[in-house]
């Protein structure tokens, strides 16, 4: 049964664990349908995840890819570019990553790590910054007008919310080893991460491959309702609509508006 959360950065209904077995159930099995018709029609489809850290990015991935084809099906996670990357069009080490026919490709961060945390950290300088934002746009358009099904989510979470999951990681023998110093200043940057993150929004969301935003302080809420929004703007035969609706109050398309009546977390 559906409840309310009873956090204070909720309000929306959140699935209780039986609800968020049998729904996760069914849009895995939505998933393998959809596989089957890319394969089948050699379609590509790219598929960012982006969120500021302890969003809860793994654990999405892990459920999103769990049941479809391996061979069909990859995940990317962006690692510190080497020295020769760094000397490279900034692009070119995503370029090799991107999906070929009938590949379903995960991107865990992407180049957006440009407009995130290289800024906010100063890992870029400006000039390199204002490089990506510039032609980030007509990079994407273009891998829209060949073919490539793009679609970029962000996963959205409150301050205090990150806070505990970070802490929660750090006391946790199994998930220690995603501890690092970039995490360890992520409530120290919280602001600057949320300016960096607006002004990404506002940049780089564009028609060929808007943002998405989903709305993740519950992780097992936020997982189905991103896989259905995934899969309700995909096509398929013998799609079943029901379990394919998404819900707008988790998960929408970006928006001035939506930041300005608090969709967004500040």
């Amino acid at each position: 049964m559906n409840h309310k959360s009873k956090g204070p950065d909720l309000d929306y209904p959140i699935l209780s664990r039986p609800d968020y077995k049998s729904a996760l159930k069914e849009v895995q099995i939505e998933l393998v349908k959809l596989q089957r018709k890319l394969i089948a029609r050699q379609e590509r489809v790219l598929v960012i995840i982006e969120g500021r850290d302890a969003a809860g990015k793994d654990g999405l991935i892990k459920r999103l890819t769990q049941h479809m084809a391996p061979r069909e099906t990859r995940v990317f996670a962006v690692a510190k570019p080497s020295d020769r990357e760094n000397t490279e069009w900034y692009f070119q080490r995503f370029n090799s990553e991107l999906p070929a026919g009938g590949e379903f490709v995960v991107f865990n961060r992407s180049w957006y790590n440009r407009a995130g945390v290289e800024h906010v950290m100063g890992f870029c300088n400006d000039r390199e910054y204002e490089q990506f934002m510039t032609a980030v746009v007509d990079f994407e358009a273009l891998l829209v007008h060949d073919g490539i099904i793009l679609l970029k989510y962000y996963l959205d979470i409150s301050k205090s919310v990150q806070k505990e999951r970070l802490a929660e990681r750090e006391n946790d023998p199994l998930t220690q080893w995603k501890v690092s110093p970039i995490d360890q200043a992520a409530q120290k940057h919280w602001d600057d991460y949320s300016l960096a993150r607006d002004e990404m929004f506002r940049r780089t969301s564009h028609e060929a491959a808007p943002w998405i935003v989903v709305r993740a302080d519950d992780k097992r809420t936020a997982r189905v309702a991103m896989i259905r929004d995934l899969l309700s703007r995909l096509q398929y035969e013998n799609k079943d609509e029901n379990c394919c609706r998404p819900d707008r109050r988790i998960v929408f398309l970006y928006s001035k508006e939506a930041a300005q009546e608090g969709f967004i977390a500040p």
